[in-house]
C-alpha cells in the first residue's frame, strides 16, 4: 500500500466514476474535490489549489485536453501534475494529451491501485511532500501512514499489512458504516475471494493489539470506526 496522500481534484462527467474514485482516494487518505466538466475543473482548481488533477478527456463545456492547455497558462499551475483519464486507446490520443501538458495518461477502466500508485509517485516528486510524515490523529490515537504503525496513548503498536489497511479504511471516515463487501473490495481487492470469517479474524486481531474498542460492529451490516 502506497500511503502518501495529498489534495486531489477529480474531473469527469460520469457521476459513477467520480463517486467511485472519490471514495477510493479518500479511503487512502487523500483530500478530494470534484468537477463534472472542463470549465468547472478550471474554476475548482483555482479555488481548491490541488496537488494533483485527475481529468477525463471527453467532457462537456471544455474537454480535458483544452482544459489542460488552459491550466498550464495559469500562474502557479505550470508544475501541478495532471493525469488524464480516458477510454480512448490510440497512441495518437496519448501523445496529444502529453503535448497539451499532461504528466500522465491512464486508460479506462481505471484500476484504482494503479491510479493511487501513480498519484503517490507524482506526490513524491513534489518538494512539499519530500520527507513529510503522513498521519491521521484523533486525540491520543494516531495512525502513522508513513511508517505503518499505530500509536495509542503514546504506545506504539505495529499491525500486519492487511490489519493496517483495514483500520485505515475505517478511520478514513469516522462514524461511517462500511459494509463487508466494501471492506473486501478496498482491502483485498476484486481478484481475491475471501469469506466474512477473514474480516472477523482481522478485526479481532486489531482490537486485541490496540487494546481499545475503536472498531464497532454494526450487527447485520458491517463495521465503523468510532472513538468513545
Amino acid at each position: 500500500m502506497d500511503v502518501l496522500s495529498g489534495k486531489i481534484l477529480i474531473a469527469d462527467d460520469e457521476p459513477s466514476i467520480v463517486d467511485f474514485l472519490s471514495y477510493y482516494l479518500i479511503s487512502k487518505g487523500h483530500i478530494v474535490n470534484t468537477a463534472f466538466d472542463g470549465k468547472e475543473a478550471i474554476l475548482k482548481s483555482k479555488e481548491f489549489q490541488p496537488d494533483i488533477i485527475l481529468m477525463d478527456v471527453n467532457m462537456p463545456e471544455k474537454n480535458g485536453i483544452d482544459a489542460t492547455r488552459e491550466m498550464r497558462r495559469i500562474p502557479g499551475f505550470e508544475e501541478i501534475p495532471i493525469i488524464l483519464l480516458t477510454a480512448l486507446t490510440s497512441e495518437e490520443h496519448e501523445i496529444t494529451g502529453l503535448k497539451a501538458g499532461a504528466d500522465d495518461y491512464i486508460k479506462k477502466p481505471v484500476r484504482p491501485e494503479i491510479l493511487n500508485a501513480r498519484i503517490s509517485s507524482a506526490l513524491r516528486r513534489m518538494p512539499k511532500y519530500k520527507n513529510q510524515e503522513q498521519k491521521i490523529t484523533f486525540d491520543n490515537f494516531e495512525i502513522n501512514l508513513t511508517n505503518f504503525y499505530v500509536r495509542v496513548a503514546g504506545k506504539k503498536i505495529v499491525l500486519v499489512k492487511k490489519e493496517f489497511e483495514l483500520l485505515l479504511l475505517l478511520a478514513s471516515r469516522p462514524g461511517r458504516i462500511f459494509l463487508r463487501n466494501e471492506i473486501i473490495q478496498h482491502v483485498w481487492g476484486t481478484d481475491v475471494i475471501i469469506g466474512d470469517r477473514t474480516i472477523d479474524v482481522h478485526i479481532r486481531k486489531i482490537r486485541l493489539k490496540l487494546g481499545i474498542e475503536v472498531i464497532k460492529t454494526v450487527k447485520g451490516s458491517g463495521y465503523k470506526f468510532e472513538l468513545s
